[in-house]
């Protein structure tokens, strides 16, 4: 029985006798107001119960609310590309699609969307309690702790308030069962014989460890191949989904890719490149539009991504930032035909450097000058790489300053773009060269025709790098191409190595030749 304060101070006032005279009468009324507080504690959670099982109708609903049950003190940061992979995850449920294929980079929260939040989703708010997940990745570490997930954010007092019905037969760290025959079976992806699901997911298949090996690729991919697709309950309802991080052409993403499997392709690298805009059947658009933007600038600023880009490597960030691997090795030019030598043996006969203008700050392609050499003998050595992002005041410092730095033994040869604003351009830089040598060439062609020449010399040894802090950051985008977001390097090298072979001028001038 709880009495108010003014009950109680009335009822210490009176005598014994009438205390106990008005004591079941005071207990009946404490009862009734106590049953009515439970009433309307009751209706109020009620109400609250279906406000939040409406707000989890869509799965973006309900990773916004379940998220503090798994990450209570880390608050979910929402951004467009949660709703991207909502948005796909969606259309299989409703049957508008059976395969989808997710390349997304490294701490997206894309495991916990499509590998945790999604089936308990399903199970509950959509009814689907009788559905059976195939749950794999490249070991059992990310399996385990995917399927405790799951299995603890379905168990929580949250979740079991509002979908009471999802009772948790069987439960285990890579297995667990509900009552309505509903099952989820977890396994490496080495593992993953036997078991059949009406979803299967197959999360991360390779590791950064071994998708570099030949061997170990190809088992993985032979497994996705001839295991993988007949693991389904139905051929033509049940579905897959391979959300991973590129690690290498040849990945299970390349395989998709490369044998034209029927799968809708969301592809989205932490840097919007315009060309490789993705567009998926159900109607979805990357958002954004300008090079470089960003896919989360809240949870990846420039800063932090810079500096993703610098430890890791181009090689490594293309493939699993940019989800546009290319080999290692290299492509049209292959790292094992560069040496890198500590000095130039001989007195090298003719100079140049070649400018790739970029002329745009904060993005974009950067402003690059490439000074080579030759060498009496016909070898061509790389001695200096400057690459810069500014804006045309800072690209015209740029070159400016390095020409005074090189001397006037060294050609400077720019590119001229096409119109009249190009060649006006050009021949402002040209005034602030005055007294240095300087051509002026349109570049025709193309920039895979117009590198054939340097590959032809690097692969045949001629051409050499001098030791340097741009070395690998050269190496990384030349052996990319013409995979790479940037090509200004080799566009350089290129124009630069044409430029040395070309026969030597009669007398040293200035050359400046416009168009």
């Amino acid at each position: 029985m709880t009495l108010s304060s003014s009950e109680v101070e009335a009822v210490l006032r009176l005598p014994r006798a009438e205390k106990e005279k008005l004591l079941p009468d005071i207990e009946a009324r404490a009862r009734a107001r106590a049953a009515k507080a439970e009433e309307a504690r009751r209706a109020g959670f009620a109400a609250s119960i279906a406000q939040v099982r409406e707000r989890c109708r869509t799965l973006a609903g309900f990773v916004r609310e379940a998220w503090h049950v798994l990450e209570p003190d880390a608050p979910l940061i929402w951004n467009w590309h949660l709703d991207a992979l909502c948005m796909h995850l969606e259309a299989i449920t409703f049957g508008q699609i059976t395969r989808l294929l997710a390349n997304v980079p490294p701490g997206s929260s894309k495991s916990m969307i499509v590998s945790v939040m999604w089936q308990a989703w399903e199970w509950g708010p959509c009814g689907l309690s009788s559905l059976r997940y195939l749950t794999t990745s490249f070991n059992e570490i990310p399996v385990k702790r995917d399927t405790r997930k799951t299995r603890d954010l379905i168990a929580s007092e949250w979740y079991q308030s509002l979908w009471p019905e999802i009772a948790l037969s069987r439960s285990g760290e890579t297995s667990f069962a509900n009552t309505n025959t509903g099952t989820r079976e977890g396994v490496p992806f080495g593992s993953l014989t036997s078991q059949r699901g009406d979803r299967l997911i197959i999360d991360d298949p390779h590791s950064t460890e071994t998708a570099e090996s030949p061997s170990d690729r190809e088992k993985t991919t032979r497994r996705f191949r001839e295991g993988a697709q007949n693991r389904l309950n139905d051929q033509t309802k049940s579905a897959i989904v391979v959300i991973m991080q590129r690690l290498h052409e040849n990945d299970i993403s390349g395989v998709i890719e490369n044998l034209g499997m029927d799968y809708v392709r969301l592809i989205l690298p932490m840097e919007f490149e315009v060309a490789r805009r993705c567009r998926t059947s159900i109607g979805f658009v990357d958002p954004r539009t300008q090079e470089g933007e960003l896919l989360d600038p809240v949870r990846f600023p420039r800063e932090a991504v810079e500096k993703l880009k610098r430890d890791m490597g181009s090689y490594a960030y293309a493939g699993q930032y940019q989800q546009r691997p290319a080999p290692r090795e290299g492509g049209m030019f292959k790292r094992s035909w560069f040496e890198i030598v500590d000095e130039i043996p001989v007195a090298a006969t003719r100079k140049v450097r070649a400018w790739d203008l970029g002329a745009t700050e904060g993005g974009g392609d950067p402003t690059v000058g490439l000074k080579a050499s030759r060498t009496p003998s016909g070898m061509f050595y790389v001695e200096d790489v400057r690459r810069e992002q500014a804006g045309p005041a800072g690209v015209e410092r740029l070159i400016v300053s390095t020409a005074s730095q090189d001397g006037t033994g060294v050609t400077i040869r720019l590119p001229q773009d096409p119109g009249a604003a190009g060649k006006a351009y050009a021949a402002t830089l040209v005034t602030k060269l005055a007294g240095y040598p300087v051509k002026v060439v349109a570049p025709t062609g193309a920039k895979e025709t117009r590198a054939t020449p340097a590959a032809a010399q690097a692969e045949a040894g001629n051409i050499k790098l001098l030791r340097g802090p741009w070395n690998e950051a050269f190496l990384d985008e030349i052996c990319a191409f013409p995979s790479a977001a940037h090509d200004d390097q080799v566009d350089t090298l290129a124009d630069a190595i044409n430029e040395l072979a070309l026969a030597p001028p009669a007398a040293r001038r200035v050359n400046v030749a416009f168009g």
